[in-house]
């Protein structure tokens, strides 16, 4: 049954209770856990900053909260879940970004501008060092790199800089698939006779007619 807990600052500040026992037995706003609201509007202590919901729903944020955080050069959101934020960085996903935040003893209840500095100086750790922290290898986006030989996950600008860093060695070595990128043409065996005809010339240009001879 939806009613309402009643509220001794008023009833601008009443918070919606689902629960089916008696009015009798609700305890105060402030403390009701069957609203799922943490703290009354009233009662955030020291100006603390809230995110509410709606009149009366708010969710108490410490006064430490970043609502943007900088990381690997990525701005992440701070009010989302840590695990999903951290997929704002290129080249994490949501399972990899799991395992990394379980390897680095991260709450995965924890918004990401809960984080502490130590916190997530233990996160760029796992990330830059996955072996150490023994993640396994078939977990990496670059195993066996060509140029070192070690398993790395790859992250932010270091996937732009490894992937062109990978075309321009086959284009060095001219092999098949660097000629196509230089040329710019389907590198993975596609049809080019009606396709990817994108920036070259399409059909038979005019020719200029000849002026008429003068009388």
């Amino acid at each position: 049954m939806r009613r309402t807990c009643g509220c001794p600052e008023g009833p601008q500040f009443a918070l919606e209770c689902w629960s089916t026992a008696p009015t009798s037995e609700c305890p105060p706003p402030s403390t009701c856990g069957r609203t799922g609201a943490l703290m009354n509007y009233m009662e955030a202590p020291n100006g603390a900053p809230t995110v509410g919901v709606g009149t009366g729903r708010s969710l108490q944020l410490p006064s430490n909260f970043q609502h943007i955080l900088r990381v690997v050069n990525t701005n992440i959101t701070g009010t989302v879940n840590v695990m999903y934020a951290l997929t704002k960085i290129k080249g994490i996903g949501r399972r990899f970004s799991n395992l990394v935040c379980k390897k680095a003893d991260i709450d995965m209840t924890k918004r990401a501008g809960e984080l502490s500095p130590a916190e997530i100086e233990r996160i760029l750790k796992v990330i830059s060092e996955p072996e150490e922290w023994k993640i396994p290898l078939w977990f990496l986006n670059r195993r066996r790199d060509q140029r070192d030989g070690k398993n790395k996950q790859w992250h932010a600008q270091q996937v732009d800089i490894g992937i062109r860093d990978d075309l321009e060695a086959l284009k060095k070595i001219r092999c098949n698939r660097g000629l196509r990128h230089y040329w710019g043409i389907r590198v993975r065996g596609q049809h080019t006779k009606t396709t990817g005809r994108h920036g070259h010339t399409i059909g038979v240009a005019k020719k200029k007619e000849a002026a008429a001879p003068s009388s």
